[in-house]
């Protein structure tokens, strides 16, 4: 009687999976009876597949620790998310294999394609366009990804060699509480003992990590994404932004994402003949304030500027500009000076 291979290949990708499967489990996979089971494992131990056999009520099927299996069986929808998943990985940086290590993989599982499989994902690689990233992606050291992603799991300290944008170099402590990929970077946030506050530092900026002795309990509250989006978004820079806006967290953020601006929204209030308004407080950081009033303008929402002074000035003069182009003419009729108007440079205040 012909062997069922395809049901063969089925146990060995579903053993290849890890862990330990009960016949039961494998059956109903399968659609067969805990016999026919026995009699597919019994092939693939005469292939040499080192299948174990765990006994007991919770025992089944498992396989060797280390085992490895040459060929490489991806159906098209397998093949075409593995391939796509290492060119967009490259491309936004959550690769963290420095030089052609992405490119190779790909090479590799390519080789072991059938040939119709290959040519078809060819096709779709060579067709793909991807656009600009807003900037290089930041590659972190694969030794000490791993590393910290460790210390994570198992609740460990861990001692950084950490460079800051400034380029000055320190080595510290750091009580690991989770990665989290952002923008094209990596990132650890977590406790720094020395300092008894949560700390967020990038890992291509990370040097080297070791584990240290000892461990420590992970807080509650907010998880790692959140922790870093926060830090992002109160990091130290030139000028602190405080606004006030009428609408919803959900509408700020359209325009101003977790990673830039702190929103708290207050509950809903009425004025005297008013619909019920609901106003957000809004906190952000910024090296510059150029690109402020164009945000501002782009939410369609009234605002109230806090804090700088500074912004204000911008916002008018941003508002003049606007009211001195629309009523230009297209022909450079009345109302059009032909010259600049106004601002430092002539620019329409939005950063390129």
């Amino acid at each position: 009687m012909t062997r069922p291979t395809a049901r063969v290949l089925t146990l060995l990708e579903l053993l290849q999976s890890g862990g330990l499967r009960t016949v039961a489990e494998l059956a109903d996979r399968l659609g067969v009876d805990e016999r026919t089971v026995r009699r597919y494992v019994g092939h693939l131990i005469d292939l040499d597949v080192p299948v174990e056999s765990v006994r007991g009520r919770y025992g089944g099927y498992r396989l060797a620790p280390g085992y490895r299996m040459p060929p490489l069986m991806l159906g098209d929808d397998e093949a075409l998310a593995v391939l796509l998943g290492l060119v967009a990985g490259r491309r936004t940086g959550l690769l963290t294999a420095a030089g052609t290590a992405s490119e190779t993989a790909a090479a590799k599982i390519r080789r072991v394609l059938p040939e119709r499989l290959g040519r078809r994902l060819d096709a779709v690689l060579g067709s793909l366009a991807f656009t600009a990233p807003a900037g290089e992606p930041a590659v972190p050291e694969t030794a000490v990804l791993l590393a910290i992603a460790d210390a994570v799991s198992h609740h460990r300290p861990v001692s950084i060699r950490y460079t800051d944008a400034g380029g000055r170099r320190s080595e510290r402590t750091l009580h690991p509480y989770g990665l989290v990929a952002h923008s094209g970077r990596w990132y650890v946030t977590g406790a720094d003992p020395a300092i008894g506050e949560d700390r967020t530092f990038r890992l291509d900026r990370i040097a080297g990590a070791r584990t240290l002795p000892g461990s420590f309990d992970p807080p509650g509250g907010p998880g790692p994404a959140e922790r870093v989006l926060t830090g992002l978004a109160t990091a130290p820079y030139r000028h602190e932004v405080t606004l006030l806006v009428q609408g919803s967290a959900e509408q700020i953020r359209t325009r101003l994402p977790a990673g830039i601006a702190l929103v708290t929204e207050s509950a809903p209030v009425s004025g005297s003949g008013q619909d019920v308004m609901r106003w957000s407080r809004v906190e952000l950081r910024a090296e510059r304030l150029d690109w402020v009033p164009a945000m501002l303008a782009s939410m369609n929402l009234p605002f109230v500027i806090e804090r700088p002074d500074e912004l204000r000035d911008l916002v008018v003069a941003f508002a003049d500009r606007l009211t001195r182009s629309a009523r230009r003419s297209p022909a450079g009729g009345e109302g059009n000076d032909g010259g600049n108007d106004g601002g430092n440079d002539g620019s329409d205040g939005v950063t390129r």
